[in-house]
């Protein structure tokens, strides 16, 4: 494939559909970050059925939430000649020498679900949600939600130095803004994962008097989100009454807590990145079309008021 030229500006694609495009013919490695949590299972199960119905022959790696394995994949991929490369970085920064040997073997590289601090012509695009503004929605909702009332907000943060940790963070800040009733009194990181959301939120409990002082939980992602709420309950507490739960991401297993009064609301981060990479990489095969720089996802905000049980339904043959 020719080498690829960065475009003049990030272009945002907000609420576009993807008709699938066929990509016959082409070899992709697919440096995925682990299986952290059910939407990570997922994202993963959908691109390795995205490949199969178009063709591609997918070369799977699975990094085990570690950057230096991520990057010695790419340079596999790279010394394999691969026709593309998509990567779900683990954390944002530390990209910018394997990216250039990836600009320099004519091989573009495309980000999923993740961003990194690197020259944006050192990738071909980037299919992400709009981070910051998943967590706003959060913020937001639990704003409205309280009203006046004092709110102390215990926060589980995703992997420290990932794009989602960072950006979440900075959204749900930007929205509960304003709110002086609102205060976060703890945050700490549970790497997205239910065992360490469990882990932590049993130190929050113990540490503001047995979850007392604790009117809401704000978690990264639903796994996380998971993991504390059976910390809350163990702790004689009622999830989802005593302590609000709101998090990101709308895997399966949220919406059954929500079902159950557990959970109060999460936002959508769809795990089907790789239709739209696919459909950019055909694309510029076939005549060189360039896609923009930022190929953004929908997010929609789910509560108890949206008929948990059914979501849970659609969603839970999805690879979750």
């Amino acid at each position: 494939m020719k080498r690829f030229t960065a475009l003049a500006s990030a272009t945002v694609l907000a609420g576009l559909m993807f008709t699938p495009v066929m990509a016959a013919d082409m070899t992709v490695g697919f440096s995925q970050i682990g299986s952290e949590s059910g939407w990570r299972a997922a994202e993963t199960t959908l691109t390795k059925q995205q490949a199969e119905e178009r063709g591609i022959d997918l070369k799977f790696a699975d990094a085990q939430q570690k950057q230096e394995n991520q990057i010695k994949a790419l340079r596999s991929f790279i010394a394999q000649g691969v026709d593309a490369i998509l990567v779900a970085p683990v954390v944002a920064t530390g990209w910018d020498e394997v990216l250039e040997e990836a600009k320099d073997a004519d091989i573009p590289v495309i980000l999923l679900d993740r961003t990194v601090d690197s020259s944006k012509d050192l990738y071909m695009t980037a299919v992400t949600s709009d981070l910051v503004h998943e967590g706003k929605v959060a913020g937001e909702w639990l704003a409205k939600e309280v009203g006046d009332k004092d709110c102390n907000i215990v926060e589980l943060q995703g992997t420290t130095g990932s794009s989602p940790a960072i950006d979440r963070k900075k959204g749900f800040e930007e929205g509960i803004a304003g709110h002086a009733n609102l205060k976060i009194i703890r945050s700490q990181t549970g790497d997205f994962t239910r065992t360490k959301g469990k882990e932590v939120m049993e130190s929050f409990l113990k540490a503001e008097d047995g979850g007392k002082n604790i009117c809401a939980l704000y978690a990264h992602n639903d796994d996380m989100a998971v993991g504390a709420i059976q910390a809350i309950k163990e702790a004689g507490l009622k999830p989802g009454t005593d302590i609000k739960v709101v998090s990101i991401d709308a895997v399966p297993d949220i919406f059954l807590a929500m079902e159950n009064g557990e959970a109060n609301a999460t936002v959508e981060l769809t795990p089907n990145m790789a239709g739209p990479a696919f459909d950019a990489l055909a694309a510029y095969k076939k005549d060189g079309t360039m896609p923009p720089k930022w190929i953004q996802t929908e997010s929609k905000l789910y509560t108890q008021a949206d008929d948990p049980k059914a979501v849970y339904e659609e969603k839970k043959g999805l690879g979750y």
